[in-house]
């Protein structure tokens, strides 16, 4: 059966400390994040881009959200791997695996962020 849809709707990243990840996101990434409560709920998202690649997520802080290095891994779109990790270090993160190619479709590298979460990284050069 053939979907006309993405199957991924979005994704959320859990976090300990909301301003520590934000600051950390924020400068690795080059982004500003946009915050929201829903109640009990903290919400910091980062900008989308309608009809385009990729799904949207935000940095959620809630009762559950347990940060993790296990499990699922998202992948974040880099233009700069290297430049990428040395600011993933300038800001309190660690390198987990350093870029390697993956042939044809780019290059990957994986580091943690400051909550302790595993976070992976593409670029195509």
């Amino acid at each position: 059966m053939a979907v006309n849809y993405n199957q991924v709707g979005w994704f959320e990243i859990p976090v300990l400390d909301m301003k520590r990840a934000m600051d950390f996101y924020e400068y690795v990434f080059g982004v500003v994040l946009d915050e929201q409560e829903m109640g009990e709920l903290k919400m910091s998202w980062f900008p989308m881009k309608e009809d385009e690649a990729g799904a949207p997520g935000s940095l959620v802080k809630g009762a559950g959200y347990v940060p993790s290095d296990k499990g699922t891994l998202i992948y974040f779109t880099s233009p700069d791997i290297d430049d990428t990790c040395r600011k993933t270090v300038e800001k309190g993160g660690h390198v987990l695996q350093e870029k390697s190619s993956i042939g044809e479709y780019g290059f990957v590298a994986m580091v943690l962020d400051t909550e302790g979460n595993a976070i992976g990284l593409h670029s195509r050069t």
